[in-house]
C-alpha cells in the first residue's frame, strides 16, 4: 500500500507515530492490518515505511520502542529501505542518525540486520551513519550490540585492538583512509587513536566531510587535552586552511 505524504490518514499515522500515541496506531492497524506494510511517499516520490517515520529525524520521539514493537508485531519489515530518496537506508539507519539508541535497541529486538548496507555517503552499515553524523550514543550501542567496524568507524570510536588488526591482518591502509580515520577519531575525541595514525602518516591538516579539519572535529569533542596535542603538531582550524585542504 502506498499513501501520500499529503493524505488524511498519512498524517493521521505520522501524527500517532511521532507523538506516542500509541492507541491511535493500534486503532488504525486494527481497522486496516495492511497498513504495517504501507509506505508514505512525498512529493518527491520518496518512499518510506512507517518504522521510517518513527526513526525520522530528530528521533527520540515518545514511546518509540513501543510503536516499533507494535508496528512489528503486526508485519512491518524491520529491513525495508527507502526507496528514492538519497541512499536506500533502512530504519535501524535512521535510529543511528538521530542518535536514538531506544529506536535501535527496539529495532534489534525486532530483528532488524546489524549488518544491513544502505548508509548515506558509504552505502554501509547503521555503524556507519552514526560515526558519519558523529552520534556516538548511537555508535557506542551498535558496538554494544555486535556491530561491526570498519577502519575509521574503529578508529572514530578509538577501538585501537580492531585497528591493530587491519594493520596486521593484511596490506596496511592507504595514506588517504589513515587520515580519514584521524579525522573521525578527532570528531570522537580520541587522543591515544589521533596519536598512533599521526605516526602511520595521517594528514593533521585534511579538510574533511563538513568542511572540518581534525582541530575542528576534536573541538566538537570538546577533549582539551586532544586539541592541546594537535596544536602543538602544527594543526590548524579550516578557516586557516584555504589552498592546503
Amino acid at each position: 500500500m502506498e499513501i501520500r505524504s499529503t493524505e488524511p490518514l498519512a498524517q493521521t499515522l505520522k501524527s500517532a507515530i511521532q507523538t506516542g500515541n500509541v492507541a491511535t496506531l493500534m486503532d488504525l492497524l486494527d481497522r486496516d492490518p495492511s497498513l504495517a506494510q504501507a509506505r508514505v511517499v512525498g512529493p518527491k516520490a520518496e518512499s518510506r515505511t512507517l518504522l521510517h517515520l518513527a526513526t525520522d529525524w530528530p528521533g527520540h520521539f515518545p514511546r518509540v520502542a513501543e510503536t516499533i514493537e507494535l508496528l512489528l508485531e503486526r508485519g512491518a519489515d524491520s529491513n525495508a529501505p527507502m526507496f528514492g530518496g538519497n541512499a536506500p537506508e533502512k530504519p535501524l539507519h535512521w535510529a543511528a542518525s538521530s542518535n536514538d539508541v531506544t529506536a535501535i535497541d527496539a529495532l534489534l529486538d525486532g530483528g532488524a540486520d546489524i549488518e544491513s548496507p544502505g548508509a548515506i555517503f558509504t552505502n554501509g552499515t547503521a555503524m556507519s551513519d552514526a560515526v558519519i553524523f558523529a552520534q556516538w550514543n548511537a555508535a557506542r550501542r551498535l558496538l554494544e550490540r555486535g556491530a561491526k567496524t570498519t577502519f575509521t568507524e574503529s578508529a572514530g570510536l578509538g577501538l585501537m585492538d580492531r585497528l591493530a588488526d587491519f594493520y596486521e591482518q593484511g596490506p596496511p591502509p592507504d595514506s588517504q583512509l589513515v587520515t580519514a580515520a584521524l579525522w573521525h577519531a578527532c570528531r570522537g575525541g580520541q587522543l591515544e587513536t589521533v596519536q598512533f595514525l599521526a605516526g602511520k602518516g595521517a594528514n593533521i591538516n585534511w579538510v574533511g566531510w563538513d568542511k572540518l579539519a581534525p582541530l575542528d572535529g576534536a573541538v566538537q569533542s570538546r577533549n582539551a587535552e586532544l586539541m592541546a596535542w594537535l596544536l602543538q603538531q602544527g594543526a590548524r582550524h579550516a578557516r586557516d586552511l584555504t589552498g592546503l585542504g
